[in-house]
């Protein structure tokens, strides 16, 4: 299989899963968002997906749907739905991996590669992330923030041909996209931003350039960055003073490429009564830093926040 125009599958079709599908589509790639928001996905059929934001405003049209069995084959799945469903969107999609199909994580937190692996294959899973910020605007729109890269590899490190080939097939078709050599640190990095700044954003409800204006919320968000670097130096993955800036820095700032001005998704799903990736991002983190003996208060403590909130729609619903 060549992967200079792969044809792509999205399994996740909220706001990043949305974002990627609809820049690759505009850079010609045959694109398919698989969704259960049926709201979003007839908007999607019906009127196409409307970007607006960075870039300009504009709409592509895409091809969304709510049942990944009605799809035939793919050469790249991109797994953008939230962690907790990663085993039953995993099995939807079980037939169409095979082959050289490649399937990759861009999701947060620590694990996902892992749990995809175990459903369909490790031979298939590349690792990802991106820097990228979006945000649900209503169904079929969706905000971008920035024009921010993304990165892929394999999990057991080094660069590899497909890698390499997927990465610059994406950049050509309008997603910025770099083959790493070592993913997993590029993960933690990423995991860095996410466990600083996720859980602040959903207890307050502010953009992240708003939180570190507020010097009492700048001291807890770069305490929890402190933590999680740590963490990661316990488990083998060097995490120095230059890359938590420059994280911390491109996360908080607006203009010039940053995503300052958007929040985190952990608080669009406070704000839409939905469950959050608290035990996949911050959880996950908690329990390395119990296992290598490292301290994590404040990691701790946003957990508790951000679950005490959750129970209060997640009891009434009966989740």
């Amino acid at each position: 299989m060549a992967f200079d125009r792969p044809t792509v599958v999205i399994v996740g079709g909220g706001a990043m899963g949305s974002l990627f599908g609809g820049l690759l589509v505009e850079g010609g790639l045959d694109v398919t968002l698989v969704d259960v928001w049926m709201e979003h996905v007839d908007a999607i059929s019906r009127k196409g997906l409307r970007i607006v934001g960075h870039g300009g405003d504009r709409t592509v049209r895409i091809k969304a749907t709510p049942d990944p069995a009605s799809l035939a084959a793919a050469d790249v799945v991109l797994f953008q739905c939230k962690a907790f469903a990663n085993e039953p969107a995993a099995r939807s999609v079980r037939h169409l991996v095979e082959g050289p199909t490649v399937v990759i994580s861009f999701q947060n937190g620590l694990g996902n590669e892992e749990a995809l692996g175990r459903i369909l294959g490790d031979e298939h899973v590349l690792g990802g992330l991106t820097a990228q910020g979006a945000t649900m605007v209503e169904a079929g729109v969706v905000r971008n923030f920035g024009a921010l890269p993304s990165y892929i590899g394999e999990l057991g490190g080094g660069l590899s041909a497909r890698a390499m080939a997927i990465a610059e097939a994406f950049t050509r078709h309008g997603l910025p996209t770099f083959a790493s050599a070592d993913i997993k640190k590029e993960k933690w990095q990423k995991l860095l931003g996410n466990v600083a700044l996720g859980a602040v954003s959903a207890a307050t409800d502010m953009t992240s350039a708003e939180m570190v204006a507020i010097p009492e919320l700048r001291e807890v968000i770069l305490r929890a960055l402190d933590e999680t670097a740590a963490v990661g130096r316990a488990c083998g993955v060097a995490l120095g003073e230059a890359e938590k800036r420059a994280i911390f820095d491109k996360l908080t700032t607006t203009g010039s490429g940053g995503t300052g001005a958007s929040k985190s998704s952990m608080a669009t799903d406070i704000a839409h009564r939905r469950p959050t990736e608290i035990d996949t991002i911050h959880g996950s983190v908690s329990r390395l830093g119990r296992e290598k003996g490292v301290p994590t208060p404040t990691i701790d403590t946003m957990i508790a926040i951000v679950k005490g909130l959750q129970s209060r729609y997640m009891k009434r619903a009966g989740k």
